[in-house]
């Protein structure tokens, strides 16, 4: 296919795609996916090897958000039955951290629910990242809190935080369909105030909330002009209890269609399965390590993930590794471009997810599936896939990784 032969040769010389040509991705036929998953492993081989990298969540706070983030189950008003409790010790988030570097782990994510970080929440999530990294040698720590103001993501890095994350989640023309409380600005601010301070930045998108194609290939776009080293690309958890629990308009077709657009636009960036592959990707998903090099290990925030030892079991069936601490993630020339921009004292990058949703009206109805073009990818509702978190951080229970 002449057009998967281009965004290969456009993926090797890190070339931007067109807007038409990550359109197309989405718009290929089931016929054509193995080709398309092929091609999309070619740049993934290129710039990352066979390598996978392991992230494990922390939840150090659940619950009790003021935000209105339609496809949270953590946001205000929301009735999904999930874990609330309020910060963990910092000695807890050590202990929740040390069970996925155990398991595999090279980054451990500490994400707290909420608006954004009061200076006093900046301070205790600093005594967090100086026990994890004292009991966890080599780990990468990104922190994950919301909207930052001015100086807390210098005062973030000063604690030792390697990488902050801050979801873009879908296009600026949709974004106040899911959110009221926040704008799509405020979080483009927090991502380019995580740049700026030497940061790496990890940002990324929701599929599936009733979102358009146009909408994707926005976001992706909009996410290669910010320059993360990392994007997460999130598939909806259908929470019951929240306003998108109707919304199951993914297949596990789509979801792969989803990331191999994403890895064209973004060849050398870290493209990360997060939320939702076990309940939209289920058995296709070794397909998708062809195309990402990144995923989560066990447990999400607020939702049960598949069991360590099965993701670890998955890697080496596809005749993946797990990457090492001892192994750099990026390909050396971000690497190289990073620590020159540090030298000179303009953050990690020249220019310029995972977490918590950034009072309390409703948010707008999403954009229905049949309007959006997504009727012919209609899913069947797998509420048996989606299990509330009852184990690991704020619990009596061993976690799972």
């Amino acid at each position: 296919m002449d057009l998967l032969n281009t965004l290969v040769e456009k993926g090797l010389r890190r070339e931007l795609p067109t807007r038409e040509e990550a359109l197309a991705v989405l718009a290929t036929s089931d016929d054509d996916l193995l080709d398309v998953v092929a091609a999309a492993g070619k740049v993934r081989r290129h710039w990352f090897g066979r390598r996978v990298k392991l992230n494990y969540l922390v939840n150090l706070k659940s619950g009790l958000c003021p935000e209105d983030c339609s496809y949270c189950s953590q946001r205000l008003g929301s009735k999904a039955e999930i874990l609330k409790y309020t910060w963990l010790k910092p000695d807890e988030a050590s202990q929740a951290a040390a069970a996925g570097v155990a398991g595999g782990a090279k980054r451990v994510c500490l994400v707290a629910s909420g608006r954004g970080p009061t200076d006093r929440d900046v301070d205790r999530v600093a005594q967090t990242i100086a026990a994890v990294k004292e009991q966890n040698e080599g780990v990468e720590v990104c922190a994950c809190l919301g909207l930052l103001s001015d100086g807390q993501a210098e005062r973030l890095r000063g604690a030792g935080a390697d990488a902050y994350n801050h979801n873009l989640n879908t296009s600026e023309a949709t974004y106040a369909d899911i959110t009221k409380t926040h704008t799509y600005a405020d979080r483009v601010d927090t991502v380019q105030k995580a740049h700026a301070a030497g940061l790496s930045a990890c940002s990324g998108l929701i599929a599936g909330m009733g979102e358009r194609d146009e909408d994707l290939v926005d976001v992706v776009f909009s996410l290669r002009e910010l320059d993360p080293d990392s994007v997460p690309v999130n598939f909806l958890i259908p929470f019951e209890g929240t306003p998108l629990a109707k919304e199951w308009n993914l297949t596990p077709q789509r979801c792969l269609r989803i990331l191999a657009m994403a890895r064209f636009v973004c060849p050398d960036i870290e493209v990360r399965i997060a939320g939702g592959r076990e309940v939209h990707l289920r058995s296709m998903q070794p397909l998708a390590l062809n195309i990402a090099n990144s995923i989560f290990l066990g447990d999400y925030l607020t939702s049960e993930g598949q069991a360590g030892k099965d993701d670890l079991a998955m890697i080496a069936d596809a005749g993946f590794e797990v990457e090492g601490t001892d192994q750099v993630t990026l390909p050396e020339h971000r690497v190289d471009a990073a620590a020159a921009a540090d030298a000179a004292g303009c953050g990690s990058h020249g220019g310029g997810g995972c977490g918590p949703c950034g009072s309390a009206e409703p948010a707008a109805e999403a954009v229905d599936g049949a309007e959006a073009g997504t009727g012919a990818d209609s899913n069947e509702a797998r509420t048996d896939l989606v299990a509330v978190r009852r184990r690991g951080a704020g619990t009596d229970l061993a976690p799972n990784a």
